[in-house]
C-alpha cells in the first residue's frame, strides 16, 4: 500500500494514501479494518491488476470510475464514464429534502428529482419515504441505464425513472410534447398541472467558461452535459425557476443545489418568478450550498 501511496503522491494526487487503501481493499475485496489486520497473501497477479488500475488513476481517471461505485447516503452507487460522481456535499441536499418533507407525510407525497444521473438523489429520497412516489429525469441514456441499475441493486421500488430534458416530457398530453416512457416496469406517467409536492435537483451549475479550468479528473473524463451550466452557470435556474410554480402543488417545496458563488444570482431569479420563503443552507465549508423555496 505504502508504494501505491507513494506512486499517487508521486502524480499529484490529493489524498493518496486514503485513494491507495481505497483501490487496494476494492481490489482484494476486503473492508478496511481486514485490510490492515489481516494476512493476504497477494498473488502475482493481483498485484498485476493493482498496478494497473493504479496507472489509471495516475492519468487522471476517477477513482469512483475504476471501482465501479461510491458510497452516497448510505447506499451503493454504481458509476462510470458518462454519469456525473455523486459528491459528498449533495447528500446535505438529501437531507435538507428530508427535513423539508418530512411535515407533509400526513398525505401521500410525490417527488420530482430534475437531472437526477446516477439516481442516488432519487433513491436516496425513495428509501427515506418508502410509501413516497419518486420520479428522476434525465437527459442522459447512460444516466438511465446507471439510475435504473441503481434503484434495483438496493431493492427500491417507489421510484421510476424517465428521459427527459427538464419538463419536456408528457406533461398534459401526448400532443404538447413527444412521450417519454418509463425505462423500467410500470405505465408512462402522464403528469399534470400541480401534481408534486417537492421538486429537487443538483442540476448542471458550471460557468462553461470555468470547465477548462476544472481538475482534469473532471473536465477529462465526467459528462459535460452534467457539468455545464451555461455561460453565466444559471441556464438551468432559470428553467427549473421558470416551470417549478407549474408543476408544485400549492406550497410545494423546491430545492437545489447552488455553486459556491450562486446564491444571490439564484435568490434573484426564483423571487422573479414568485418562489417565496427563500432560505439557504450553508455546507460544512461555511458556503450557502443548498437553497429551498415555496411556491
Amino acid at each position: 500500500m505504502k508504494e501505491v501511496s507513494a506512486f499517487f503522491e508521486s502524480k499529484g494526487i490529493d489524498d493518496a494514501a486514503k485513494e491507495a487503501e481505497i483501490l487496494i481493499a476494492e481490489t482484494l475485496h476486503l473492508n478496511k479494518s481486514k485490510l490492515y489486520t489481516g494476512s493476504t497473501a497477494i498473488s502475482g497477479e493481483t498485484s498485476t491488476q493493482i498496478d494497473f488500475l493504479a496507472a489509471r488513476r495516475a492519468q487522471g481517471e476517477p477513482l469512483q470510475y475504476i471501482i465501479g461505485h461510491v458510497e452516497f447516503y448510505g447506499l451503493k452507487i454504481n458509476v462510470g464514464p458518462g454519469v456525473l460522481i455523486p459528491r459528498p456535499e449533495t447528500e446535505l441536499l438529501v437531507e435538507e429534502t428530508i427535513k423539508l418533507i418530512t411535515p407533509l407525510l400526513h398525505h401521500s407525497i410525490t417527488i420530482l428529482d430534475l437531472c437526477t444521473g446516477s439516481g442516488c438523489i432519487a433513491i436516496a429520497l425513495a428509501k427515506h419515504f418508502p410509501d413516497a412516489v419518486v420520479y428522476g429525469i434525465d437527459a442522459s441514456n447512460i444516466a438511465m441505464e446507471y439510475a435504473i441499475k441503481n434503484a434495483a441493486e438496493n431493492d427500491i421500488r417507489n421510484v421510476r425513472f424517465i428521459k427527459g430534458d427538464l419538463f419536456r416530457i408528457s406533461w398534459d398530453s401526448p400532443e404538447s410534447t413527444t412521450p417519454i416512457g418509463v425505462r423500467n416496469s410500470g405505465t408512462v406517467p402522464m403528469f399534470t398541472v400541480h401534481c408534486f409536492d417537492c421538486i429537487v435537483s443538483n442540476p448542471p451549475y458550471i460557468r462553461k467558461g470555468d470547465i477548462p479550468n476544472l481538475q482534469r479528473e473532471v473536465k477529462d473524463h465526467e459528462p459535460l452535459e452534467a457539468l455545464d451550466g451555461g455561460e453565466d452557470g444559471l441556464d438551468f435556474y432559470r428553467k427549473i425557476a421558470e416551470n417549478a410554480p407549474k408543476f408544485l402543488k400549492e406550497n410545494g417545496i423546491i430545492i437545489l443545489e447552488i455553486g459556491h458563488d450562486q446564491a444571490e444570482d439564484v435568490n434573484e431569479i426564483a423571487v422573479s418568478y414568485g418562489i417565496k420563503n427563500i432560505s439557504f443552507i450553508k455546507d460544512y465549508a461555511g458556503i450557502r450550498r443548498i437553497f429551498s423555496g415555496e411556491i
